[in-house]
């Protein structure tokens, strides 16, 4: 009986062993296939890499920045505005900033737009962006302009929605 039960431990013991080395074989080769993939940090793609911003309409934007504090606890800056930030899951030291702000209702700045809001997408490679947008047929409202904190552009969808286009300064 002793040597059954020792000859069950064995096996036992040696199945573990090759399990444990099967499973960090497995996960050896997965970390080596990822380290030699080409890496995405360096993609320049014209894409959306993310939400820069939501802006909306307001009857009495100051009235809604206040309840927004008090209820929510979000805290407004100078310019009437909310700075979330996150880090940039490839990069992160890179820290991003997601504005929120109401506007006066019928404030110009969504024109033509006739809707309430305004979504501002961070984007990266913006002249490669717009160019593949104008090929695709999508109204481009403005040119490219450049601040210190980046480019701007602005389209319609085919829903009528402007949409605000930024690429950041790094």
């Amino acid at each position: 009986m002793n040597k059954i039960l020792i000859a069950i431990f064995v096996i036992t013991l040696v199945r573990c062993s090759e399990t444990s080395t099967s499973i960090k074989e497995k996960m050896m080769e997965k970390e080596n296939k990822t380290n030699h993939e080409p890496s995405l940090k360096n993609d320049t793609t014209p894409k959306v890499t993310g939400i820069g911003g939501i802006f909306f309409y307001s009857n009495n934007p100051q009235e809604t920045n206040d309840w927004y504090t008090k209820n929510l606890g979000i805290e407004m800056n100078d310019w009437g505005a909310s700075s979330f930030e996150s880090r940039d899951i490839d990069h992160p030291d890179k820290i991003n900033a997601l504005q929120w702000k109401s506007f006066k209702s019928g404030d110009e700045y969504f024109s033509p737009s006739k809707k309430g809001f305004m979504i501002n997408y961070q984007v990266q490679n913006i002249e490669g962006l717009v160019k593949k947008l104008k090929e695709n047929g999508v109204t481009v409202l403005d040119s490219i302009a450049t601040y210190d904190y980046g480019q701007f552009v602005h389209i319609m969808d085919n829903d009528g929605n402007k949409i605000e286009l930024w690429e950041p300064t790094d």
